[in-house]
């Protein structure tokens, strides 16, 4: 299997790690959307990683997608059997991609647009839905076990795309959340590997 990938995307770095987790051995291949290539665009007519292109041929997108995927045919479940539990998971990785939704909205909007067309008002609305996400994690963190999951997961990219794109400016007053990418680095190295650089 191959999955198509950007080192900086926090979608990319939570199905590389889960593909790890579940037992799959997986190629990386990173892409550059920009240039649009064929092997992206062929598997993908959204020109979006990250792509999971099974060893059939087959393209699965969107990394939600991909998680269950990796689920059903891994050798280690990514997601809880039982019904509540696997909701709680699955609302944890809604609530983490959610939050990076929100910082890559950010990150477009002052990467893409001349600085006098930056709308810092949209920036702003963005950065209230991110620090309203952070601020429920620290409240309401998720027990960690041995065993990870798809929302411990994301969890980690998101926190792994902070550290990149924002260090500095979400750690104040989260100490719990902070402590658990720490303790995610130093638990999970060669995951941590993967997580956005």
């Amino acid at each position: 299997m191959k999955i198509l990938y950007s080192p900086a995307s926090p979608y990319s770095a939570k199905v590389r790690m889960a593909a790890k987790s579940a037992g799959i051995d997986a190629e990386g291949v990173v892409t550059d959307t920009n240039a649009a290539p064929a092997e992206l665009v062929d598997n993908n007519p959204l020109g979006k990683i990250p792509v999971l292109i099974t060893d059939e041929g087959q393209s699965v997108y969107d990394s939600r997608a991909i998680m269950q995927f990796l689920d059903r045919s891994g050798a280690r479940r990514l997601y809880p059997r039982n019904a509540a539990k696997r909701t709680e998971v699955e609302v944890l990785e809604a609530l983490c991609d959610g939050i990076c939704d929100c910082l890559l909205a950010v990150i477009y909007e002052r990467r893409f647009r001349p600085e006098d067309k930056v709308h810092q008002e949209w920036i702003d609305k963005q950065w209230t839905k991110v620090t309203r996400g952070l601020d429920h994690l620290e409240a309401n963190m998720p027990r960690s076990t041995k065993t990870l999951n798809g929302g411990h997961l994301a969890l980690a990219a998101m926190t792994g795309y902070l550290a990149l794109r924002f260090p500095g400016k979400w750690e104040r007053g989260r100490p719990k959340l902070k402590r658990w990418s720490a303790k995610f680095a130093a638990s999970f190295p060669d995951l941590d590997a993967m997580r956005p650089r």
